[in-house]
Protein backbone atom coordinates (compact mmCIF):
# COMPACT_ATOMS: atom_id res chain seq x y z
CA UNK A 1 0.00 0.00 0.00
CA UNK A 2 1.16 3.52 -0.74
CA UNK A 3 2.00 5.64 2.33
CA UNK A 4 -0.05 8.47 3.75
CA UNK A 5 1.86 11.74 3.33
CA UNK A 6 1.94 13.73 6.58
CA UNK A 7 3.07 17.34 6.21
CA UNK A 8 4.77 18.84 9.27
CA UNK A 9 5.18 22.62 9.36
CA UNK A 10 6.70 23.02 12.82
CA UNK A 11 8.84 20.67 14.95
CA UNK A 12 6.46 21.29 17.86
CA UNK A 13 3.39 20.15 15.86
CA UNK A 14 4.07 16.66 14.62
CA UNK A 15 1.56 13.92 13.80
CA UNK A 16 1.32 12.75 17.42
CA UNK A 17 -1.72 10.48 17.96
CA UNK A 18 -2.58 10.49 14.24
CA UNK A 19 0.67 8.62 13.55
CA UNK A 20 -0.06 6.26 16.46
CA UNK A 21 -3.50 5.55 15.00
CA UNK A 22 -2.01 4.79 11.58
CA UNK A 23 0.63 2.53 13.13
CA UNK A 24 -1.99 0.63 15.12
CA UNK A 25 -3.70 -0.27 11.86
CA UNK A 26 -0.50 -1.04 9.94
CA UNK A 27 -1.12 1.87 7.59
CA UNK A 28 2.22 3.17 6.26
CA UNK A 29 3.02 6.87 6.36
CA UNK A 30 5.77 9.24 5.30
CA UNK A 31 6.60 12.42 7.21
CA UNK A 32 7.35 15.42 4.98
CA UNK A 33 9.22 17.93 7.16
CA UNK A 34 8.49 21.24 5.48
CA UNK A 35 9.96 22.96 8.54
CA UNK A 36 13.32 21.37 7.67
CA UNK A 37 13.17 22.36 4.01
CA UNK A 38 11.65 19.20 2.54
CA UNK A 39 10.23 19.73 -0.92
CA UNK A 40 6.53 19.44 -1.62
CA UNK A 41 5.91 16.42 -3.88
CA UNK A 42 4.26 17.17 -7.19
CA UNK A 43 2.14 14.05 -7.65
CA UNK A 44 -0.58 13.27 -5.08
CA UNK A 45 -0.99 9.80 -6.54
CA UNK A 46 2.30 8.80 -4.92
CA UNK A 47 0.28 8.62 -1.70
CA UNK A 48 -2.74 6.83 -0.30
CA UNK A 49 -3.82 10.10 1.30
CA UNK A 50 -2.49 13.51 2.30
CA UNK A 51 -2.64 14.84 5.87
CA UNK A 52 -1.45 18.16 7.22
CA UNK A 53 -0.68 19.10 10.81
CA UNK A 54 -0.72 22.48 12.54
CA UNK A 55 1.80 25.29 12.78
CA UNK A 56 2.32 28.79 14.21
CA UNK A 57 2.58 30.53 10.84
CA UNK A 58 -0.23 32.05 8.77
CA UNK A 59 -1.33 30.78 5.39
CA UNK A 60 -1.09 34.42 4.25
CA UNK A 61 2.65 34.54 5.03
CA UNK A 62 4.92 34.73 1.94
CA UNK A 63 6.30 31.21 2.40
CA UNK A 64 7.73 29.43 -0.66
CA UNK A 65 6.04 26.09 0.02
CA UNK A 66 2.46 27.36 0.23
CA UNK A 67 1.74 27.60 -3.50
CA UNK A 68 3.27 24.19 -4.38
CA UNK A 69 1.28 22.66 -1.54
CA UNK A 70 -1.90 24.38 -2.73
CA UNK A 71 -1.38 22.89 -6.19
CA UNK A 72 -0.84 19.46 -4.66
CA UNK A 73 -4.05 19.75 -2.64
CA UNK A 74 -6.13 20.83 -5.62
CA UNK A 75 -4.74 17.97 -7.66
CA UNK A 76 -5.34 15.51 -4.82
CA UNK A 77 -9.01 16.45 -4.55
CA UNK A 78 -9.36 16.28 -8.33
CA UNK A 79 -7.89 12.76 -8.32
CA UNK A 80 -9.82 11.55 -5.24
CA UNK A 81 -6.75 11.25 -3.02
CA UNK A 82 -8.17 11.91 0.48
CA UNK A 83 -6.99 15.09 2.20
CA UNK A 84 -7.10 15.77 5.95
CA UNK A 85 -6.09 19.06 7.54
CA UNK A 86 -5.59 19.78 11.25
CA UNK A 87 -5.87 23.49 12.21
CA UNK A 88 -3.26 25.17 9.94
CA UNK A 89 -3.76 22.20 7.63
CA UNK A 90 -7.47 22.93 7.46
CA UNK A 91 -6.72 26.56 6.71
CA UNK A 92 -4.33 25.55 3.94
CA UNK A 93 -6.99 23.31 2.39
CA UNK A 94 -9.57 26.09 2.57
CA UNK A 95 -7.24 28.64 0.99
CA UNK A 96 -6.19 26.22 -1.77
CA UNK A 97 -9.83 26.18 -2.88
CA UNK A 98 -10.37 29.92 -2.79
CA UNK A 99 -11.53 30.62 0.78
CA UNK A 100 -10.23 33.50 2.88
CA UNK A 101 -8.28 32.89 6.07
CA UNK A 102 -8.33 35.80 8.51
CA UNK A 103 -7.62 36.73 12.12
CA UNK A 104 -10.46 35.93 14.47
CA UNK A 105 -11.86 38.30 17.08
CA UNK A 106 -12.07 35.31 19.46
CA UNK A 107 -8.98 33.10 19.53
CA UNK A 108 -9.62 29.67 20.99
CA UNK A 109 -7.07 28.00 23.26
CA UNK A 110 -7.95 25.01 25.40
CA UNK A 111 -10.79 22.52 25.64
CA UNK A 112 -13.71 24.01 23.71
CA UNK A 113 -17.10 22.55 22.81
CA UNK A 114 -18.17 22.17 19.19
CA UNK A 115 -21.42 21.02 17.61
CA UNK A 116 -22.07 18.89 14.55
CA UNK A 117 -23.89 21.17 12.12
CA UNK A 118 -24.79 18.55 9.52
CA UNK A 119 -26.78 15.41 10.38
CA UNK A 120 -25.18 13.21 7.72
CA UNK A 121 -21.66 14.30 8.68
CA UNK A 122 -22.46 13.82 12.36
CA UNK A 123 -23.06 10.14 11.72
CA UNK A 124 -20.36 9.63 9.09
CA UNK A 125 -17.48 11.53 10.68
CA UNK A 126 -18.24 12.04 14.37
CA UNK A 127 -19.76 8.79 15.57
CA UNK A 128 -23.24 10.26 15.89
CA UNK A 129 -22.11 12.87 18.44
CA UNK A 130 -24.07 16.11 18.36
CA UNK A 131 -21.81 18.02 20.76
CA UNK A 132 -18.37 17.24 22.13
CA UNK A 133 -15.26 18.85 23.59
CA UNK A 134 -12.21 19.30 21.41
CA UNK A 135 -8.75 20.86 21.75
CA UNK A 136 -8.02 24.19 20.08
CA UNK A 137 -5.14 26.64 19.74
CA UNK A 138 -5.64 29.15 16.94
CA UNK A 139 -5.77 32.84 16.12
CA UNK A 140 -6.98 32.60 12.53
CA UNK A 141 -10.05 31.03 10.96
CA UNK A 142 -11.08 29.92 7.49
CA UNK A 143 -14.20 30.72 5.52
CA UNK A 144 -15.91 27.92 3.64
CA UNK A 145 -14.49 27.19 0.19
CA UNK A 146 -16.99 27.09 -2.68
CA UNK A 147 -18.82 23.77 -2.65
CA UNK A 148 -17.73 22.87 0.89
CA UNK A 149 -20.11 21.80 3.65
CA UNK A 150 -19.83 23.05 7.23
CA UNK A 151 -19.77 20.06 9.58
CA UNK A 152 -18.63 21.55 12.93
CA UNK A 153 -19.40 24.91 14.50
CA UNK A 154 -19.56 26.74 17.84
CA UNK A 155 -20.51 30.13 19.27
CA UNK A 156 -16.98 31.54 19.15
CA UNK A 157 -16.09 30.80 15.52
CA UNK A 158 -18.67 29.56 13.07
CA UNK A 159 -16.33 27.53 10.87
CA UNK A 160 -14.81 24.67 12.85
CA UNK A 161 -14.67 21.96 10.17
CA UNK A 162 -15.77 21.39 6.59
CA UNK A 163 -15.91 18.62 4.05
CA UNK A 164 -15.12 18.81 0.35
CA UNK A 165 -16.97 15.99 -1.33
CA UNK A 166 -17.02 12.70 0.54
CA UNK A 167 -13.30 12.15 1.19
CA UNK A 168 -11.73 15.43 2.26
CA UNK A 169 -11.93 17.07 5.69
CA UNK A 170 -10.58 20.41 6.89
CA UNK A 171 -10.48 20.87 10.67
CA UNK A 172 -9.93 24.09 12.60
CA UNK A 173 -9.52 21.93 15.70
CA UNK A 174 -6.80 19.60 16.97
CA UNK A 175 -7.81 15.96 17.42
CA UNK A 176 -4.25 14.60 17.28
CA UNK A 177 -3.25 15.69 20.78
CA UNK A 178 -1.52 13.51 23.37
CA UNK A 179 -0.98 14.40 27.04
CA UNK A 180 2.70 15.09 26.34
CA UNK A 181 1.88 17.36 23.41
CA UNK A 182 -0.71 19.36 25.38
CA UNK A 183 1.79 19.80 28.20
CA UNK A 184 4.54 20.88 25.78
CA UNK A 185 2.31 23.46 24.10
CA UNK A 186 1.30 24.88 27.47
CA UNK A 187 4.94 25.17 28.49
CA UNK A 188 5.99 26.75 25.21
CA UNK A 189 3.01 29.08 24.95
CA UNK A 190 2.69 30.10 28.59
CA UNK A 191 2.59 33.78 27.67
CA UNK A 192 -0.47 33.16 25.49
CA UNK A 193 -2.61 31.58 28.18
CA UNK A 194 -1.77 32.99 31.61
CA UNK A 195 -4.07 35.82 32.61
CA UNK A 196 -5.43 36.28 29.10
CA UNK A 197 -8.98 37.00 30.29
CA UNK A 198 -10.60 36.17 26.95
CA UNK A 199 -13.79 34.11 26.70
CA UNK A 200 -12.27 31.13 24.89
CA UNK A 201 -8.68 31.29 26.14
CA UNK A 202 -8.09 29.00 29.10
CA UNK A 203 -5.32 29.06 31.68
CA UNK A 204 -2.63 26.41 31.91
CA UNK A 205 -4.28 25.00 35.01
CA UNK A 206 -7.63 24.75 33.23
CA UNK A 207 -6.08 23.07 30.21
CA UNK A 208 -4.15 20.49 32.23
CA UNK A 209 -7.01 19.62 34.60
CA UNK A 210 -8.14 15.99 34.16
CA UNK A 211 -5.82 15.80 31.17
CA UNK A 212 -5.67 12.02 30.82
CA UNK A 213 -9.45 11.69 30.82
CA UNK A 214 -9.91 14.56 28.39
CA UNK A 215 -7.33 13.20 25.96
CA UNK A 216 -8.88 9.73 26.16
CA UNK A 217 -12.26 11.21 25.21
CA UNK A 218 -10.60 13.19 22.41
CA UNK A 219 -9.06 10.01 21.04
CA UNK A 220 -12.49 8.42 20.81
CA UNK A 221 -13.61 11.30 18.60
CA UNK A 222 -10.37 11.29 16.62
CA UNK A 223 -10.60 7.56 16.08
CA UNK A 224 -14.01 7.93 14.45
CA UNK A 225 -12.75 10.78 12.26
CA UNK A 226 -9.61 8.94 11.18
CA UNK A 227 -11.47 5.70 10.51
CA UNK A 228 -13.97 7.49 8.27
CA UNK A 229 -11.17 9.30 6.43
CA UNK A 230 -9.15 6.10 6.00
CA UNK A 231 -12.04 4.43 4.20
CA UNK A 232 -11.13 6.47 1.14
CA UNK A 233 -7.39 5.77 1.14
CA UNK A 234 -5.92 4.51 -2.12
CA UNK A 235 -4.84 0.93 -1.53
Amino acid sequence: MKPVAIFRFSPSEGPAWFAEWLDSRALPWRLITVDEGAAVPADPQEFAGIAMMGGPMSVTDPLPWIEPLSRLLRDAVLRDVPVLGHCLGGQLLAQAFGAKVTRTATPEIGWIDVEASDAAARDRWFGGRERFTIFQWHYEVFELPPGARRVLTNTFNREQAFTLGDRHLGLQVHVEMTPALVDAWCAGGVGEIEGAGMPARQSRADILRDLAERVAALHEVAGDIYARWAEGLSR
